[in-house]
């Protein structure tokens, strides 16, 4: 069972390369907020955390098979990231990205809490790839509009603004005053309305749309 009450988040761990897992299972071992669980038990991870030297085909297979497993969230650490890579890894529904030379412990465990929590990650210096690509999807016609033109409602702009200043679902519900279901339902809607793929993806259309 997922521990959605408790302090520590159970995590999973996975690298193609045993020397990558073995290194980060490792550092997160000794890290008290992380608690880590094996290949048996990753139907009861709240994050996976996939190590690779880039997003390749295989890793796109992990991706999908890690996720029908029913981990709600996954992040990727990967020793080559880019433009194209932000918005591939944003289609397939992965919600951290890191690059392996900021892989310190503390940044790992900052982001694996981040994701745990409802949030996502991007490297500062590649937001801007998901705005523009946000942008490029809508021209093409690939967010449809709520009728009369209106894209968002004021909540869900509300919502989605306290997303981008890095506030997890307890947070939002408690500004707002809305219960963490609530929030929830209104994230939930908004991506399966518009076809976005998780949070950060949906922060990245409202900005694009000048929303927020």
């Amino acid at each position: 069972m997922r521990n959605h009450g408790g302090s520590r988040v159970s995590t999973y761990v996975y690298a193609n390369d045993p020397i990558l897992q073995a290194g980060v299972t490792s550092t997160l071992r000794m890290c008290a907020e992380v608690r880590l669980v094996a290949g048996c038990g990753v139907d009861s991870a709240e994050v996976a955390v996939v190590i690779a030297d880039t997003l390749d085909d295989a890793v796109h297979r992990n991706l999908r098979a890690i996720q029908r497993g029913g981990v709600p969230r996954t992040m990727l650490v990967l020793g080559s990231l880019d433009e194209t890579t932000v918005v591939a890894a944003a289609e397939a529904g992965v919600s951290g990205l890191i690059r392996r030379t900021d892989a310190t412990r503390e940044n790992l465990v900052a982001q694996i809490k981040q994701v745990a929590a409802g949030g996502g990650a991007v490297p500062a210096d590649l937001v801007g790839t998901l705005i523009e690509a946000a942008g490029y999807r809508q021209r093409r016609g690939g967010f449809p509009r709520r009728p009369g033109g209106a894209p968002l409602s004021e909540r869900e702009i509300e919502v989605l603004r306290l997303v981008s200043e890095g506030f997890d679902t307890a947070a939002i519900a408690d500004e707002l005053c809305y219960s963490e279901r609530t929030v929830k339902s209104v994230l939930h809607d908004v991506t399966t309305r518009l076809h976005l793929r998780n949070r950060t993806h949906a922060v990245a259309y409202a900005m694009r749309e000048g929303l927020i």
